[in-house]
């Protein structure tokens, strides 16, 4: 059987990389299995306008202890947040989500934004088929 993407959350996906077309360029980022861009900070106000519509919860080094467990999961196979880095999600208190990291750069003049649904409940294969249709959809 074959797992397929949320369609809500495949619209928000899509919604968000097809902001960007013609302007910035969504790369693969194999490490966390993830959509990524990198910007100048010039492009701050669009992104975070166009990220905002979408995920309304946002977390960071001071309020992820009191996020959802799924929220906490995601952070921590980040990496951890970091002072600065922010985790923005779609409703937290569903089995899946949408989630996109914030990255600014140490000095400054850029950010890096990972994209990527998370499912609460999923087996290996499943998780493996997830990340192998959000690569084939939205990597040109």
């Amino acid at each position: 059987m074959t797992y397929h993407m949320n369609p809500e959350l495949e619209n928000i996906c899509e919604d968000i990389i097809n902001n960007f077309q013609g302007e910035l360029t969504w790369k693969w980022d194999g490490r966390f299995n993830t959509v990524l861009i990198e910007f100048t900070t010039e492009y701050n106000e669009k992104v975070l306008s166009v990220i905002n519509r979408h995920l309304s919860s946002i977390w960071n080094s001071s309020n992820i202890e009191e996020a959802p467990d799924i929220v906490q999961v995601i952070s921590t196979r980040m990496g951890s947040l970091r002072a600065g880095q922010i985790l923005f999600t779609s409703d937290p208190d569903q089995d899946a989500l949408v989630f996109c990291a914030w990255w600014p750069w140490g000095n400054g003049s850029k950010v890096s934004i990972r994209l990527a649904p998370c499912y609460e409940n999923l087996s290996d294969n499943e998780r493996v088929e997830l990340v192998t249709q959000l690569k084939n959809r939205f990597i040109l």
